[in-house]
Order: C-alpha cells, then sequence, then structure tokens
C-alpha cells in the first residue's frame, strides 16, 4: 500500500496559579472650584502614594506608577432639563504590582474605605520566565497529542510508521496565514470602594493553551 498522508490536530492547555498582581487605584474629586478640586486630590493621594512607597520598601510590591492626572470641568443638566453650575472633576491614578495575593487582600482592605478611593482593576499573571516555560512545555505537549493521534490513525489503516512532515501553529498548514501560537488567559477582578471592610478572596487559574497541526507520511 502506497503512503497515506494524515492531517491532525493536537491541543493541550496547563493552569496554572497566578505569581503577580497588578492593581489599578483611582483618586477622584469633584467640586465647584477647580484649585479646591485640584488640592483636595493632591492631598488625598498623597498617603496612597506614601503606602505603596511603603510596601515597594518592604519587597510587597514589585514595582508601582502614578500618573494621568486629569482636570475636566462640566455642566450637568438637572431632572427638568435645565443647565446647573460647572463642576470640576480630578482624578490621578496608580498601578501597582504586588508578590503576593494575601498583601495585596490586606492592602485593598486597607485603603478601600479611604476617601476619594477607587479600587478598579485587579490583573492576575505569571512572570515572563514562568510564562515562557509553561508556554513551551505547553506546545511540546500539543504536539505530542498530534504524533499520537497520527499513530492511532495508521494503525486504523494497518499502518505501523509515521513520518512528520510539516507542524505548524493551528492555520499555517491550511491557510498560509499566520495562526495564535501558545495563549494565555487571566481574569481579572474589580472591586467597588464601598465594598466591604475585609475584601478576601482567590484568584483564579491563568489558562495556557496551545494548538498546533501537523502532517503525516503513514507506511
Amino acid at each position: 500500500m502506497s503512503d497515506v498522508i494524515i492531517t491532525v490536530r493536537g491541543e493541550h492547555e496547563a493552569r496554572v496559579a497566578p505569581e503577580r498582581a497588578t492593581v489599578r487605584i483611582s483618586v477622584r474629586t469633584e467640586g465647584p472650584e477647580r484649585t479646591a478640586v485640584v488640592d483636595s486630590t493632591l492631598r488625598l493621594a498623597e498617603p496612597l502614594r506614601t503606602s505603596i512607597a511603603a510596601r515597594k520598601d518592604a519587597g510587597a510590591v514589585l514595582e508601582w506608577s502614578s500618573r494621568n492626572f486629569s482636570v475636566r470641568a462640566e455642566r450637568p443638566w438637572n431632572a427638568e432639563g435645565k443647565r446647573l453650575a460647572q463642576v470640576y472633576y480630578a482624578n490621578v491614578d496608580f498601578t501597582a504590582t504586588f508578590v503576593e495575593a494575601s498583601e495585596l487582600s490586606i492592602w485593598i482592605s486597607e485603603i478601600s474605605s479611604w476617601e476619594g478611593i477607587e479600587v478598579g482593576w485587579v490583573n492576575w499573571h505569571l512572570t515572563p520566565e514562568t510564562t515562557a516555560r509553561i508556554e513551551r512545555e505547553v506546545a511540546a505537549a500539543a504536539v505530542g497529542v498530534a504524533v499520537t493521534r497520527a499513530h492511532a490513525y495508521a494503525g486504523a489503516l494497518g499502518m505501523n510508521d509515521v513520518t512528520p512532515l510539516e507542524i505548524a501553529d493551528t492555520g499555517l498548514i491550511s491557510s498560509g496565514q499566520p495562526g495564535p501560537s501558545p495563549m494565555t488567559k487571566a481574569r481579572g477582578m474589580a472591586f467597588a470602594a464601598d465594598s466591604a471592610p475585609a475584601m478576601e478572596y482567590e484568584p483564579e487559574d491563568i489558562v495556557i493553551s496551545a494548538t498546533v497541526e501537523a502532517r503525516f507520511a503513514a507506511h
């Protein structure tokens, strides 16, 4: 019997506990006078800045930044459709990357009740080194699945050997266009400023997956 070309797909995924958490915090104020609003925002932001810097010095925070200070003015409308007096809004955003989820939980519980504080999203992620390692392992496992399937198909045809001809990310063999490489999926969490004082939670696992397509000659 002549060789038979077998094309298969292999998939694999890994679930990994997050190693890092990056949180976004905003300080927001509003009022009728621009100078007072700006001064109030800067005043409320200072203890937050000090708190983050202290945790950076203690090793609980890897890195942090303060940026996007902005001031805007609006004239809102009331229920009768009348334009009201001008209101000024000011805000400054902070981001901080924590080493441990427990440290982040304790800190959020501490600051969430502070005046003007809004706790935004939390992005759970891995270190670049861990991401690269897991992606390599997942891609290799996906190739192994493709090889196993090729042998299964060949065996069903009464053939004992398969020779690899092509292997690529999904979509490359069939279309010639770039397909997705190993993907990382992480879930974020958001918190309201008026949340309960004790905020305890467990981050969801990060999913890293890979899909490959392979072509074999069975003989």
